[in-house]
């Protein structure tokens, strides 16, 4: 299976705003499941995406399957996904063993838990990632861009071959690390860019497997994943002792980043502060989420860029005319409708978190009007809805236009990529704007060319959504740079 193909869906050249009324009646099909459905495990595991993709062609919008102890349901209509993420919120928790897998490193953060625990948490958090506050993080995401945007070409040279990839990882780096911390550390950002990978290659594989075995022992993998979690929590750990001895100390500075927001944080029913184990959890799961997500995505899109230089163009025109070689700022979203409309598109066709949004129900439900017992995990596969032709006409194709004022309507539940319901990503103004801001400012300094001869790599999920291999183009100084 090609992880590429998109679905053939039963009506594929309907509009986007086709009705989003499910066939009926829905019957749950699915292959069979022999040997307790270890032959399946094994397809999902070499090719998730194209498992799942010829898993909808093959059975449908709402699938079956026994997975081990598992009974497995894949919903891949815009409506079952709404009705269990949203309907039924209240009768799903996530799927335990990925949250086994998450909480390692995570500890427990807004990511992991359920019930009473997350509902503080995340009641809590919610007014440090306000559109409003997030506004304030702008400067410090510019200012965390600019000296690794300019620097990208050497210095006397009109143009130069790039690692893409490399760049993005750094710069978001970055910008987590001043978000967070208010410091720029190159040093950490290249441990803490290898670390994350490194645990997010590890989660993925660990995700198919029944449990964990301990990490003392010496397989493949242990020691990396060892060192990648000690490194991560030394680096944030030595943030948060910092700032403490900061703030006891006389003519403490005034800071307005992440950490800072976390540590004057008031519980409005208690009153009571996070300890600091959970000012560590969040501020681990918003550094894993807050720069990984966001390179990748701007990874893909940069590579579109190179792709479809038309498009291209008309963002680059678009940007020089509403910044006028300025700073780009929280004010300039809504003034750049195109080049937002191209990270939409972006997110569309490579969702960062393609697959594996999976829940458990609490209590029996019922999806299209199906009876689902308790017990059942349900999963949910971005990559396969925002490519589905009966709500993207098209949907391979790199079409911005599609997210424009006066588009046809995109069905609720059709493009999730930061998911749906109360379990919303509660970071997605933040990343919509880092991501804005950062990919004007690649736009005002260069023009992006796909290397002679070289293709984009193929997809691959392990967890985040990356090009298979090495991410190089060719970057071109636009005659007289802007935005310095």
């Amino acid at each position: 299976m090609n992880s590429t193909t998109a679905p053939v869906a039963p009506a594929a050249t309907a509009s986007a705003s086709a009705p989003t009324v499910p066939p009926t009646p829905i019957q749950p099909g699915g292959p069979r499941s022999r040997w307790w459905g270890l032959p399946l495990l094994r397809a999902m595991r070499a090719d998730y995406l194209g498992f799942v993709t010829q898993l909808q062609r093959e059975h449908g919008d709402l699938t079956r399957m026994r997975l081990g102890y598992e009974d497995a349901w894949d919903l891949m209509h815009p409506d079952l996904v709404r009705e269990a993420l949203v309907t039924h919120a209240d009768q799903l928790i996530r799927w335990e063993r990925g949250m086994e897998v998450f909480e390692e490193v995570f500890g427990q953060s807004v990511l992991v838990t359920e019930g009473a625990t997350w509902q503080r948490q995340r009641r809590m958090l919610m007014p440090a990632f306000t559109p409003k506050r997030v506004a304030g993080y702008a400067q410090l995401m510019t200012d965390a861009a600019r000296s690794a945007l300019d620097a990208a070409v050497p210095p006397g040279q009109a143009g130069a071959q790039v690692a893409v990839d490399a760049l993005w990882t750094d710069v978001a780096m970055d910008v987590i690390l001043r978000t967070l911390f208010s410091t720029s550390a190159q040093a950490d950002a290249r441990e803490a860019a290898w670390a994350t990978q490194t645990l997010s290659e590890t989660a993925f594989r660990e995700m198919f497997m029944p449990f964990t075995l301990p990490d003392w022992l010496p397989l493949p993998g242990k020691a990396a994943k060892r060192r990648a979690i000690r490194s991560l929590k030394r680096l944030v750990w030595r943030h948060i002792h910092a700032r403490q001895a900061e703030v006891a100390a006389p003519g403490a500075p005034d800071r307005s980043d992440l950490l800072h927001m976390l540590l004057a944080l008031r519980d409005e029913s208690t009153g009571d502060a996070l300890s600091a184990q959970d000012v560590f959890d969040q501020c681990i799961v918003s550094f894993q989420a807050g720069h990984e997500t966001s390179a990748t995505t701007l990874l893909w899109w940069t590579l579109l860029m190179a792709q479809h230089p038309e498009a291209a163009q008309r963002a680059q025109s678009e940007v020089d005319a509403v910044l006028k070689g300025g700073t780009p700022g929280p004010e300039h979203l809504v003034q750049l409708p195109w080049l937002g409309a191209t990270l939409k598109e972006a997110l569309r066709l490579y969702p960062p978190i393609a697959a594996l949004m999976s829940r458990r129900t609490t209590a029996p439900i019922t999806l299209g009007g199906v009876p689902v017992p308790q017990g059942a995990m349900l999963r949910i596969t971005p990559w396969v809805l925002h490519r589905d032709a009966r709500w993207f006409v098209a949907p391979d194709r790199f079409a911005p236009e599609r997210f424009l004022d006066g588009a046809p309507p995109i069905p609720r539940g059709a493009w999730i990529p930061f998911g749906l319901g109360p379990r919303v990503c509660i970071g997605q103004h933040f990343a919509m704007l880092e991501m804005t801001l950062l990919a004007a400012m690649l736009l005002q300094r260069y023009t992006v060319r796909l290397l002679e001869g070289r293709a984009v790599g193929a997809p691959r999920f392990q967890v985040t959504l990356r090009p298979e291999g090495p991410s190089a183009l060719w970057l071109q100084r636009r005659e007289a740079p802007q935005g310095r």
